[in-house]
């Protein structure tokens, strides 16, 4: 496994880290609670990951309707890593029907921080982040809270996801204005078929020595091949049970890019997936890309990935080679 630092706190996390959103549920989604993996296929590929070096596992309080972080506080009790274990998990979505649980408010941080510490079993989070901006809170509240919850040693670092390069250099500038720490990670999604962090997301961060940390690198399983177009995806796939984040790319010209990225596999001797991951973690700027096997069989080819070291030049000939495939 390779490690890498994470941006300016000190930390190294392997290069891969395991997304925990399938546990209990898929994701956020309240009405796809109990329909992730059970505790048993969660403990599997926690220890799966621990045994091939992932020292790197992010969560949500929302991820489950609370069950990732309750499988994974079971699983720490149970392994006794958590010194060694880089843990991060989010806040913003509603676990609860209020009107204050949902948002990135003070009232509602100071509560959700202490919820994910219980469900979690531990007494304090590596990596605290945002799930997504909250336009109706002042981002100097959410900043000065989070800069509360570090002072009280509740969390170690903060970060954001699902943030544009314009809102995190706002953020950056409201941590100088008052004093107080910054964000120290962004993760956004990124892939060979959602490159939008490169342009100015990429460079900020590499300028400020932000770690990112980027989500769905093989695009929602869509780069792993196992899709086709016009016919339904597999039963129990992600793409099956939440459609609507993918429902854009469902068209003749994405297939036709992974249909040219199955090619470039194919020559290399390797798997889609192996490819579309090393093409992410590849990037200069990229610390760290997170994965969410379902089986402990699907490690296989993420873990291989770690060895494909790709060039400047190797990667643009892979994501030309794709979009000359649209063009």
């Amino acid at each position: 496994m390779e490690y890498r630092a994470l941006g300016r706190t000190g930390m190294r996390v392997s290069v891969l880290g395991l997304g925990c959103g399938g546990f209990g549920g898929i994701g956020s989604a309240s009405e796809l609670f109990g329909k992730g993996e059970d505790k048993q296929t969660a403990f599997a590929l926690m220890n799966h990951a621990w045994d091939a070096g992932i020292n790197y596992f992010d969560t949500a309080d929302s991820y489950g309707g609370g069950a990732s972080e309750r499988m994974i506080g079971a699983w720490l009790r149970e392994r006794k890593v958590r010194d060694r274990l880089i843990l991060s998990t989010k806040v913003l979505y509603a676990l609860g029907e209020g009107p204050q649980d949902r948002s990135l408010s003070r009232r509602h941080i100071m509560a959700a921080v202490d919820g994910s510490l219980r469900r979690l079993q531990t007494d304090h989070i590596d990596l605290y982040v945002t799930m997504e901006p909250d336009p109706a809170t002042p981002i100097e509240e959410t900043l000065q809270t989070m800069n509360d919850l570090m002072q009280a040693g509740k969390v170690r670092h903060i970060g954001a996801s699902n943030i544009t390069a314009s809102q995190l250099r706002d953020s950056l500038a409201a941590s100088d204005r008052l004093g107080v720490h910054r964000y120290q990670s962004v993760q956004n999604g990124y892939s060979l078929l959602d490159r939008a962090i490169e342009e100015e997301l990429l460079p900020l961060a590499a300028k400020e020595r932000i770690a990112v940390t980027p989500f769905s690198p093989a695009a929602g399983g869509l780069l792993t091949g196992k899709y086709r177009f016009g016919e339904r995806p597999p039963r129990g796939s992600r793409v099956d049970l939440r459609p609507e984040p993918y429902r854009h790319l469902m068209n003749p010209g994405t297939f036709q890019a992974i249909d040219a990225l199955r090619s470039s596999a194919t020559e290399r001797g390797v798997d889609m997936s192996t490819l579309a991951l090393a093409w992410v973690i590849s990037h200069p700027a990229v610390t760290s890309a997170l994965i969410g096997p379902r089986t402990v069989e699907q490690f296989r080819p993420w873990l291989e990935a770690v060895e494909m070291h790709l060039t400047t030049d190797e990667r643009e000939a892979v994501a030309s080679r794709m979009e000359a495939a649209v063009a």
